[in-house]
């Protein structure tokens, strides 16, 4: 046995220090810095017989085999389109999100529908429960096996043995290792359980699935490193009070960072929602104010949404601002170019912007829309229901165009719209003949059309 060995180490960015202090010189933090005592005895690689192991050979970068990796896609078609088109040999894929998303539920239905050997890892729930929730989400698979157990010298054992095609660890926080004498879900532990799984998966081709606990701050839980270390970073992100879920990339090797996945939550389990444009508008009877619909592009992925605006007289003295699901500082610039380039007095009044359906949208293109249904609520007339905004709005209160407006143009006349407003710079190759586009200049040109 190696001798013990005393490290202090950042709880929140995972650096290390020879001695305890009370700030960490790194990422600032207070109070942050623990000691773990680490022991490091002669180890053995992921498995038993190293002798095998693959020596890597430097190669002319002409003799590299530049042909794509294979991929084999899931029977999720959301899954497969924020992975890029389906599962990598080989790669490791980290999945965070808040407790009680739905991570668990989602990795279990993946594993219940692979046709493929498939071993689910859980260091949080014994098999019974595990069973229950299978039962529920009503798949059946022959392939899937289930395994509790949190040590990772017992968890390659088995892997050894059963030799599975993808392999699912529901979390890292919870494995640890004999060789490190620290507690469960600590910066060395999670280090050297997550380094001995990638070096499973990149030894043997096989796929690695991670969950991972996320902080208060919204961050996964650990050094930062372990996002450095696996090739995909996934988000699973939703307001319990909504039934949507939402699966975005946050890192991805093998394919586009701004693709996005919806799921709607039911008590089977999560089901794809392949036409979210349907299901982000609402179908209302009758024409209210404050009501406008924006055509937004999530990665690849054209959708629309609506845009609910509320303007009223401030009581209390200060005006409020208030945003849900779009940037508050974005609210305040728009209302400032309102009130500078259409005269419109907002600065007395108090002003509620939501985007519905519990989604979060960062796309520039909504400022039309957020300033068409600010109007509307502003002079309490109804917008047309077939009418839609795709456009950004600078600070000269100019109509600035935005990327792809023909996919957003092609949405819209797909969804029932007869009309889009679109700055006038924008440029696509053939005018559509089933919806009318208009084309804006600056922002009193909107005004004009609105009122």
């Amino acid at each position: 046995m190696a001798k013990t060995k005393t490290t202090f180490f950042c709880q929140n960015c995972g650096a290390q220090f020879s001695k305890w202090q009370g700030q960490c010189t790194s990422c600032r933090q207070w109070n942050t810095i623990v000691e773990e005592v680490i022991q490091k005895p002669q180890k053995s690689d992921w498995k038993s017989d190293v002798s095998n192991t693959k020596v890597s050979k430097p190669l002319k970068i002409d003799e590299i085999d530049g042909r794509l990796e294979a991929r084999f896609p899931t029977s999720d078609n959301e899954y497969n389109r924020v992975l890029g088109g389906g599962i990598v040999p080989g790669s490791v894929i980290l999945i965070g999100g808040e407790p009680g998303i739905g991570k668990s539920t989602l990795m279990l239905q993946l594993a219940l529908k692979f046709p493929i050997k498939t071993l689910y890892v859980s260091g949080e729930e014994s098999q019974k429960q595990i069973k229950m929730r299978a039962e529920r989400i009503s798949n059946k698979n022959n392939n899937c096996f289930i395994l509790t157990e949190t040590n990772t010298q017992n968890i390659f054992r088995q892997i050894e043995e059963l030799e599975p095609d993808i392999l699912i660890v529901d979390s890292i926080q919870t494995l640890h290792s004999d060789y490190i004498d620290s507690s469960a879900g600590s910066i060395s532990q999670i280090k050297e359980c997550a380094s001995d799984l990638i070096r499973y998966a990149k030894e043997t081709s096989t796929p690695v699935i991670l969950i991972g606990h996320i902080t208060k701050d919204g961050n996964i839980a650990g050094p930062k490193i372990l996002e450095h270390m696996v090739d995909t970073v996934l988000q699973f992100e939703g307001d319990r009070n909504h039934v949507f879920r939402i699966l975005r990339a946050q890192k991805n090797r093998f394919g586009s960072t701004s693709e996005l996945g919806i799921y709607e939550m039911q008590g089977s389990g999560l089901r794809e929602v392949s036409d979210p444009s349907d299901i982000l508008l609402s179908r209302k009877e009758e024409d209210l104010s404050g009501s406008a619909v924006a055509a937004t592009l999530e990665g690849m992925r054209p959708l629309m949404i609506e845009i609910q605006a509320l303007v009223s007289t401030a009581v209390y003295g200060t005006p409020q601002r208030s945003a849900t699901g779009f940037n508050a500082k974005r609210l305040n610039m728009l209302l400032a170019v309102l009130e500078k380039r259409a005269g419109f007095r907002l600065g007395t009044k108090d002003v509620f912007l939501n985007v519905t359906g519990g989604i979060t949208v960062d796309d520039p293109a909504i400022d039309l829309a957020v300033i068409a249904a600010i109007l509307s609520s502003n002079e309490d007339q109804p917008l047309p229901r077939d009418v839609c905004f795709a456009a950004e709005v600078g600070l000269s209160g100019e109509i600035r165009p935005v990327q792809r407006v023909e996919q957003r143009i092609l949405e819209a006349e797909k969804l029932g719209f007869s009309k889009i407003f679109i700055s006038k710079y924008s440029k696509f190759h053939s005018p559509k003949e089933g919806i009318q586009i208009i084309k804006l200049g600056r922002i009193e040109d909107l005004v004009n059309h609105l009122i």
